[in-house]
């Protein structure tokens, strides 16, 4: 890896760069970073999800989060790369420190966005430091074997599970520019493309996307940019004569395009990378900072695309209960580690019907590996699974009708009575949420601390937050709405997917997560004196009852415990036959708190 930096310093010296900035994202920030734009895993080696690199001619640091602190160390050479934290430290601050008057540190615009720019731009000129945006970005330029983007053939998305066409979406997309005095969109984001489009792809892991940018104009016209390669004539024919399409290269032109002719156009800030502005800046258009229409809309699915997550949630229930038997009959063996147990899960959902693969990386913990929130076992050792342990697992898979994302924590062998307490603790909080009735315009934030609770009554929490937007055959993690402390800036609303999945985590022994699937819903009840909502829970997979203190739960969570194992049973039954089928009568039993 120390050739590597050293190639990178050497191309530093040939564009008179003091330092340089390498973000783990791409152009579009992707969740998943396509293989071509993985510059940090090339440079260093980390293979997380998430960091930031710096480097000068004499130095280099390794920014992570919590939950690669171990990790970074077992893959990056510590003696060159100094460890830092992601959210609290500040690469202005690192970069100020390690550099003096006059040094110049550089960036690739086409990766960063404009506010962090600002933030970093502002602490390194009051030392006379420059920040300066490269027209060649040196990683790219020493990186031999880089591999190059997909060019796998894009899929038209039917209208039979979108339940919309592109046109009527682009229409009214369209309306909104004209409310804002736009010419205009730019369109960044690779979900809002698909979903406009009514487009899939295989270009990004885990995620149906296609790589491309778009522009929507006032008309409802469109451009898209994508390689032509990747264009069939099904595709074009789908597309219709409303939608030109360029080379993705052809996209600055097109923007510089947009400025020559001083139109209004509409761009997100927080998706957008500086490039863009700068393209249509210099050539002065007039911006519109405004959040993409497209994120919202797409959140508030379509009735079409609601009964098509709901199908595909019963079809991967019975998959998952298929694994859960096999997991109850062979985990307390001890011959089965973590990895084995995402082999098995795999081979259930590949014979579900409109399977296209899993939503992400599937997190298979075995007791201490459990308390880890987002433990990647492909990144590690796999720990065997054995008796007397908790086991969780959060996965997930993609389908032609649906995503879908649970989380199940099971014990092989017996509990500890602190675990039985605990586990009981997470599902009042689970339970809580789902039975939550909150009235119109709220958000996310105001509903987080139903789910915490039981909890805090004890002095118990979790670091992560309660729910997540979830897409139809598209992202798993989608925005703009959440449930979390920070959830405050958007509204639920009726048609929205979110998670469910409160949890607990005791460092170095286990991990208990409870994650649900559930929809907002209107809520029309007698007496009510102003519009409400409900969630509906949409995942059906029992819940382990063997990790349930009944005598903590009340008559009213008893009750919601046993209807949600009722519909279960009715729902997944049809789909399981001999041992599976036993296995879930069982397993969706009633209890009582006698």
């Amino acid at each position: 890896m120390k050739n590597k930096l050293n190639a990178l310093r050497q191309k530093m010296r040939e564009q008179k760069l003091s330092g340089f900035l390498v973000p783990h994202t791409d152009e579009h920030q992707s969740e998943y970073t396509p293989s071509y734009a993985k510059r940090i895993a090339w440079l260093t080696g980390f293979k997380g999800s998430a960091g930031l690199v710096a480097v000068t001619l004499s130095s280099a640091a390794i920014f992570v989060d919590g939950r690669y602190t171990l990790q970074v160390r077992d893959q990056v050479d510590m003696k060159v790369y100094q460890q830092m934290k992601l959210y609290e430290d500040k690469v202005e601050d690192w970069l100020y420190d390690n550099l003096k008057e006059g040094d110049v540190v550089g960036f690739d615009p086409w990766l960063h966005d404009k506010a962090s720019l600002k933030r970093v731009e502002k602490k390194l000129s009051s030392k006379g430091i420059i920040l300066k945006a490269v027209e060649r970005n040196p990683i790219d330029e020493v990186w031999d074997d880089r591999p190059s983007p997909s060019i796998a053939e894009v899929k038209a998305h039917d209208v039979r599970f979108a339940g919309e066409t592109s046109s009527a979406k682009r229409k009214r997309i369209a309306l909104n520019l004209k409310e804002l005095g736009a010419d205009a969109l730019v369109i960044t984001s690779l979900d809002s493309i698909a979903w406009l489009f009514n487009i899939r792809g295989t270009d990004v892991e885990c995620t149906p996307l296609v790589l491309s940018f778009a522009i929507l104009y006032q008309s409802g016209k469109a451009d898209l940019f994508l390689d032509p390669k990747k264009l069939t004539d099904d595709v074009s024919k789908h597309l219709g004569k409303s939608v030109s399409c360029y080379a993705k290269d052809e996209f600055v032109d097109a923007l510089s395009a947009l400025g020559k002719k001083k139109k209004s156009v509409m761009v997100d800030p927080k998706r957008a990378h500086k490039a863009i502005f700068d393209f249509l800046s210099d050539d002065e258009a007039e911006i519109i900072e405004v959040e993409d229409p497209c994120q919202l809309d797409k959140a508030c699915k379509n009735q079409v695309e609601l009964d098509g997550t709901r199908a595909a949630h019963v079809r991967d229930a019975a998959a998952v209960c298929r694994f859960l038997r096999w997991l109850d009959e062979n985990g307390v063996s001890g011959k089965y580690d973590e990895l084995d147990a995402v082999k098995k899960l795999y081979e259930y959902r590949e014979e579900v019907p409109l399977f296209r693969g899993n939503s992400f990386d599937t997190i298979s913990g075995a007791g201490s590996n459990g308390a880890i929130v987002h433990y990647n076992v492909k990144e590690a050792k796999p720990k065997k699974i054995e008796k007397n342990m908790l086991y969780l697992v959060d996965s997930g898979g993609q389908y032609l009708d649906g995503t879908t994302d649970i989380t199940r924590t099971v014990v092989i062998g017996d509990p500890t009575e602190e675990q039985r307490d605990n586990f009981t603790r997470v599902l009042k909080g689970h339970i809580a949420l789902a039975q939550a009735r909150f009235p119109k315009g709220r958000t996310g934030a105001h509903l987080d601390t139903l789910a915490r609770k039981s909890l805090w009554d004890v002095g118990l929490d979790y670091d992560h937050g309660t729910g997540h937007g979830v897409g139809c055959y598209l992202g798993v993690h989608e925005g703009p709405q959440s449930i979390s402390p920070l959830g405050h800036s958007v509204a639920l609303q009726a048609g929205m997917i979110l998670s469910n999945e409160p949890g607990y985590y005791k460092t170095g022994e286990y991990g208990i997560r409870i994650e649900n699937l559930v929809i907002v819903r209107n809520s029309d009840f007698r007496g009510q004196e102003r519009p409400m909502h409900t969630f509906e829970t949409i995942t059906l997979v029992p819940i382990d009852t063997r990790l349930v203190n009944a005598h903590m739960m009340n008559v009213a969570e008893i009750t919601w415990l046993n209807i949600y194992h009722a519909k279960v049973r009715e729902k997944t039954a049809p789909l399981l036959s001999g041992k599976d089928r036993e296995w879930l009568m069982k397993a969706t039993e009633s209890i009582t708190s006698l």
